[in-house]
């Protein structure tokens, strides 16, 4: 896992859609899509149910995006 898929991660749990987190990300949608894919295989579970409307966090997504806005946050603060 790298802190670039967390951060990935955060964006798309944050608009809950794939494809806005690529347009804020300045990256094509399936590249993104990628990405979550790896997480997920890596991590052996899912975390997002994804819809016609878009995604939504599952319960081991929601526990994830809690910790990654944390390590997220520790890595700002010391880039500083």
């Amino acid at each position: 896992m790298e802190l670039r898929q967390l951060e990935y991660f955060r964006v798309i749990a944050e608009t809950e859609s794939i494809h806005e987190a690529a347009r804020r990300l300045n990256m094509s949608q399936p590249p993104l899509s990628y990405q979550l894919k790896q997480l997920e295989a890596e991590l052996n579970v899912t975390l997002f149910e994804r819809t016609r409307q878009g995604v939504r966090l599952t319960e081991a997504g929601k526990l994830l995006y809690t910790r990654a806005k944390s390590m997220l946050e520790l890595r700002r603060i010391t880039e500083e």
